[in-house]
């Protein structure tokens, strides 16, 4: 990795880390597009990345925040976080067997979906 890949790394987890602490997402929305299309990585490796980033620091600070405002439930979050710790294994064992395209093709209508939802239910 260049210099100039590093400090595009650099941004790619500073801009998630902004989005993921303003509104609780980051890697799904900006982590892994960015790694895409701004570094080139197949959707399999972005993702991969992306889950490896995320596993200490992209919660800690932004959930002490929260925590210290009276804005965290913590036996909600340990049960979510148990949920996730076994659901991130099978949903990554289950990606690994479809192709590049098709999960970048997944990936992008789950986004589509997700956001016709939010704006839907919001009126």
């Amino acid at each position: 990795m260049n210099a100039i890949q590093a400090a595009l790394a650099l941004l790619i987890g500073l801009a998630g880390g902004v989005v993921s602490g303003f509104f609780g997402i980051g890697g799904a929305v900006v982590i892994v597009p960015a790694l895409v299309y701004l570094m080139r990585m197949e959707q399999h490796k972005a993702q991969g990345t992306s889950l490896g980033a995320l596993l200490l620091p992209v919660g800690l600070l932004g959930f002490l925040e929260y925590y210290r405002n009276g804005e965290a439930d913590m036996k909600v979050a340990a049960l979510v976080a148990i949920g996730l710790f076994i659901g991130a294994f099978i949903g990554a064992y289950l990606a690994q067997l479809l192709s590049p395209t098709i999960m970048r093709r997944a990936f992008g209508l789950l986004l589509v979906a997700i956001g016709l939802s939010m704006v839907l239910r919001s009126a």
